[in-house]
């Protein structure tokens, strides 16, 4: 389904986002009124739609509404609960996804009902609050996305500041005190109705089924800290108060002397600097624990990107000497741990689980994987790792449609390169990667669009 906001929308976010950028004392009130409006609701369920994913506690889905009651009817009951400010969130649902190391990362699982009346209020209210964020911040954003944060610390180590701090935090929405978080949205909402809607999902509870069958509830109103993640609005509220940290580094970095420069995605960051990196991760630790929050040590390092390489959000980057010029260059290509990653989500989507699905599906899904793969690496040194990738796609195709049918071998000849592509319809991975200016924060779409760009929703 179509995610493009409607003009309408956009207009109103535009102007929104225009006025709180010129004029940042300015508190935003009778905000409420505009949440419930049927092409807000509209456009929030749409958005859903389009984004899919898991029910939640109660088990509908979006098929089982439009095969039932339809999505006009579950509006319609969702628009008088929040015009009559009557409307409560209803328990989530925790899953966990794994991680590396056999680690796990909790979610919590709101409800459709829930979820449509989250991204209603985030179309109303995200315009005001992302206003006030810093060009350092690209996680989770309109207009932004993790090709800026790639673009800007590549034009860091690019002019020189190859001292790098990277560090994370712990699973960050789960630490958040409740209480810095609504003083941070308080600064641009008078509406006392809006900020009510963006604290009530602080204390939302979780529902938990046990291995013995039984359900457990977590969080709710005696809950200290945190804000459920997986939820619509959960990195709003996260970048609404890592606002905070952002403001006290770049305080920091303009010291006389320091010239350092910091990239932020969501709970990773980023600080590159000519010198003096010790005292810095000194001092962010210092910021972070005045904040209620500590870093993640395992993840934390420092580095000289002259003498060594590090990882943020999939990408590797480095100082190298060029084979081809002699000269030393920022070296930017996907982490081999990302690239293994590609690998084996194309084994689990042509193994042999997926021949009982029907051909063309698993050709759609192994094409959608590719292409977002593709996509999310257009970047500067990715010739060798698009070329693995490209391979790895046409032998996994070569070994599916063969062991389909029951034969062995990958099949050269039965499917040569041109058939894969010319009869599967399959995207080409290009065996070059575009050598072009990554993007980087505060361009021009930033300072034309404001939110005019949905980003996709949590």
């Amino acid at each position: 389904m179509r995610r493009e906001t409607p003009q309408k929308i956009r207009d109103r976010q535009r102007g929104l986002y225009l006025k709180a950028k010129r004029e940042p004392p300015c508190r935003f009130s009778l905000r409420h009124d505009k949440v419930w409006r049927e092409d807000i609701l509209a456009h929030a369920y749409r958005l859903g739609r389009a984004n899919g994913g898991a029910p939640g506690l109660e088990g509908v889905t979006v098929q089982s509404i439009e095969s039932g009651e339809g999505a006009a009817q579950v509006l319609a009951k969702l628009q008088p609960e929040l015009k009559e400010k009557t409307y409560r969130p209803q328990p989530g649902r925790r899953v966990y996804l794994p991680k590396g190391a056999g680690k796990q990362r909790p979610l919590g699982i709101p409800t459709l009902r829930d979820r449509g009346a989250q991204r209603a209020v985030k179309l109303v209210m995200e315009p005001i609050l992302a206003a006030d964020f810093a060009d350092c911040s690209s996680g989770v954003r309109p207009t932004r996305d993790a090709q800026q944060a790639v673009g800007a610390i590549r034009e860091a180590l690019s002019k020189g500041q190859p001292s790098v701090f990277a560090a994370a935090r712990p699973p960050y929405c789960d630490t958040l005190p409740p209480a810095a978080l609504r003083k941070g949205r308080a600064g641009r909402m008078s509406d006392r109705h809006s900020r009510r809607w963006l604290k009530q999902g602080l204390k939302a509870t979780v529902v938990e089924e046990t291995a013995e069958g039984k359900r457990r509830a977590t969080g709710g109103k005696t809950a200290k800290r945190g804000t459920p993640q997986g939820g619509v609005l959960s990195p709003v509220r996260a970048n609404v108060y890592l606002h905070a940290f952002d403001r006290a580094f770049l305080a920091y970095c303009r010291a006389p002397g320091l010239a350092a420069r910091l990239v932020r995605y969501g709970a990773d960051f980023v600080s590159l600097m000519r010198g003096g990196v010790t005292e810095t991760r000194r001092e962010v630790a210092q910021r972070v624990g005045r904040m209620e929050l500590k870093l993640n040590e395992e993840k934390s390092r420092v580095v000289d990107a002259r003498a060594g390489s590090f990882d943020f959000r999939g990408v590797t980057f480095g100082r190298k000497r060029s084979l081809r010029t002699g000269k030393v260059i920022s070296l930017v290509e996907p982490a081999r741990k990302a690239q293994q990653h590609f690998r084996d989500e194309v084994r689990t989507l042509t193994g042999r689980g997926s021949h009982s699905r029907p051909q063309g599906e698993v050709v759609e899904r192994v094409k959608r994987y590719g292409r977002g793969g593709v996509n999310y690496f257009p970047l500067h040194n990715s010739t060798r790792a698009f070329a693995r990738q490209r391979f790895c796609l046409e032998q996994r195709r070569r070994k599916y449609l063969r062991t389909r049918r029951q034969n062995k071998g990958f099949g050269y000849r039965e499917w040569p390169t041109a058939r894969l592509y010319r009869e599967l319809g399959l995207d080409a991975i290009p065996l070059h990667a575009p050598y072009g200016r990554t993007r980087t924060p505060g361009g021009e779409a930033d300072r034309q669009a404001g939110c005019g760009r949905t980003a996709r929703p949590g």
